[in-house]
């Protein structure tokens, strides 16, 4: 029987994602959708206060136009010296040209202010009902989609059956057209054909899978998180030496949902369930002379110890056996390099101590640029620096196409999971 690699199993898993209820692209459409709800109901309440607004500032403006320019004619008409002796008497300060000259003089401006309040207010509305229609149009369009990614999911469903029944009779052209709608890349689109159209006994294993799993995904997250673990993990051995050191408790935050909280629970379970207990040597010990194999070099061994000096690292921080992996692998530049990337995305560089590989990725920038990509933060990769030893950067992309194909966000899953 042929073992289904890790890249035809990442295909497969899209593929069984893409025939079930939960598809990325149906689950997609539908937070879409719910989105433009929203936002349909929200501008349809503010352009409802927007109009009383622009109705009110709209009457205001008339309003002030009419009573001002009767208020200017009484005021006119008036001659202070009628009323003279009761002003006087009743000691009331009273001028009718100096009032009239406030009011020529303050209610232009007055009148100006409202007319501008209302053309914001209309400019404001013109925008909502531009936002609002835009949304009534997506969730129309949403509606139309939906039916045809509806569609393509019973005819990719169909050639699934028709392909496990051994009775497919699809040409090559009609897969690839179909999973084209599903924006499958060309080598996705011919690799999928071939599974298709030549089905072998691992096909029919993973269905039997994916059935008995009871899941639309065919997996449980937890398994996902289990599979990403073991299928894109480099090939480098890592010794129990080295998977003890990293098992480091993790606290969850309050707000982490009880169900993420148990699986990554248990997938460190079955971590420490499958390492068996090692001595380990504390990093802090005292700095041993080499083994007969290093000291055959002792010149590369001072030239080691004097670019991490200059690259701020104390060779004497460092035990024996981190010195012997660091001359198997040494290059001067990698080491600068490295060191540097670390200082300059704020990673601890006491990582090291317990991590010497990392001196001698040439992939560790990218490693790190992805997880900073993702969301994660220095801080995170300084508490859990095993997963910049544990992947190469194509088993690493591997991690997270998988849990990004079920359904997780691999910025949420802490780094311990990966």
């Amino acid at each position: 029987m042929k073992i289904l690699s890790t890249e035809v199993r990442t295909l497969l898993d899209k593929l069984y994602n893409l025939r079930g209820a939960d598809s990325v692209i149906l689950t997609k459409m539908t937070k879409e959708r719910e989105e433009a709800i929203e936002t349909q109901e929200r501008t349809k309440n503010e352009k409802e206060v927007l109009i009383k607004e622009i109705e009110k500032l709209t009457a205001e403006e008339k309003t002030l136009a009419e009573e001002g320019e009767k208020l200017t004619s009484v005021l006119s008409s008036i001659n202070k010296n009628d009323f003279a002796t009761v002003l006087d008497r009743l000691k009331i300060d009273f001028d009718p040209d100096v009032i009239n000259e406030k009011v020529n003089r303050m209610l232009p401006d007055t009148i100006s202010k409202v007319v501008a309040e209302n053309k914001k207010a209309s400019e404001k509305l013109e925008n909502v009902e531009a936002e609002m229609n835009n949304a009534i149009t997506k969730v129309e369009e949403l509606g139309i989609r939906k039916d045809e990614a509806l569609s393509n999911q019973a005819k990719l469903n169909e050639y699934f059956n028709l392909a496990l029944a051994g009775n497919i009779n699809i040409t090559r052209d009609e897969i690839t057209s179909l999973l084209e709608k599903f924006d499958f890349s060309e080598n996705e689109q011919r690799e999928a054909a071939k599974i298709l159209m030549f089905p072998e006994d691992a096909l029919y294993e993973y269905d039997a899978s994916f059935k008995s799993g009871d899941q639309a995904t065919g997996k449980t997250i937890t398994e996902v998180l289990a599979e990403a673990k073991k299928e894109s993990v480099t090939t480098k051995p890592e010794t129990k030496e080295e998977e003890t050191s990293n098992l480091e408790p993790v606290k969850m935050s309050a707000s982490a949902t009880p169900v993420i909280e148990d699986i990554f629970n248990k997938v460190i379970e079955e971590n420490v369930a499958l390492q068996a207990p090692q001595e380990k040597s504390s990093s802090n010990e005292i700095f041993e002379e080499p083994s007969p194999v290093v000291e055959d070099k002792p010149s590369e061994k001072e030239k080691l110890y004097d670019v991490m000096r200059e690259s701020g690292l104390e060779p004497e921080d460092y035990n024996a056996k981190s010195i012997e992996k660091l001359l198997a692998n040494y290059d001067s530049e990698t080491l600068k390099n490295n060191v540097s990337e670390l200082k300059n995305k704020n990673i601890d560089l006491k990582i090291l101590r317990e991590n010497i590989e990392i001196l001698y990725d040439k992939e560790l920038g990218q490693k790190i640029d992805k997880l900073l990509a993702l969301g994660k933060e220095a801080r995170d990769i300084s508490l859990m620096p095993n997963v910049l030893v544990k992947y190469d950067l194509k088993g690493l992309n591997n991690t997270i196409n998988v849990l990004q194909i079920s359904g997780l966000d691999p910025k949420k899953v802490p780094l311990m999971a990966y």
